[in-house]
């Protein structure tokens, strides 16, 4: 448990501390640099991901004796439990980040949604206004940091499961 609650708060914090240069960089202090910005953060969100949750089932593998079985089932629920702490400690820091450090940032969302939907030749009505500013406040985005988190997590996990999963190592001169 430790080891999923260890690896799950570094993913985390290291997806805060990104989000925090992001926003110490000034690439998200107009709807423009928001958007055009946004998969490189993405980018480098996955890419911590994959390491936080390669890191946790390899710790997690040789925390199990060699000749017990480490097999896809153990693997994949290393991933999926130490994504349930990350998932759960980055629902905690996107609200804190879109509530106290960047409280502008749901209007700058909207902003930048406004402007899309005005490329595409269409103009976003008040009511349009005001649900996607109840979705993306920052209990919305805390929601959805919690859910696309673990989504994504699952996944990753899903996959390294396969590469890290280790069959016990037999004794050749045993009967």
């Amino acid at each position: 448990m430790k080891t999923y609650l260890l690896y799950g708060f570094l993913l985390a914090l290291s997806g805060f501390l990104l989000t925090l240069v992001l926003f110490i960089c000034g690439l998200q202090s107009d709807a423009a640099k928001l958007m055009s910005t946004r998969w490189v953060g993405s980018s480098l969100s996955l890419i911590i991901a994959i390491a936080f949750l390669v890191l946790a089932i390899r710790a997690r593998r040789n925390a199990v004796p060699p000749s017990e079985d480490f097999g896809y089932g153990w693997a994949l629920w290393a991933g999926v439990a130490t994504q349930l702490f990350a998932s759960f400690f980055s629902m905690i820091t996107t609200y804190l980040y879109a509530a106290v450090i960047n409280p502008g940032l749901t209007d700058l969302m909207l902003q930048a949604q406004a402007e899309k939907m005005q490329a595409m030749g269409r103009e976003m009505t008040d009511a349009q206004q005001a649900m996607m500013r109840h979705f993306i406040g920052p209990v919305g985005q805390a929601i959805l940091a919690f859910f696309a988190t673990l989504f994504i997590g699952v996944i990753i996990a899903l996959i390294a499961a396969a590469f890290l999963r280790r069959t016990a190592e037999r004794d050749p001169n045993a009967i």
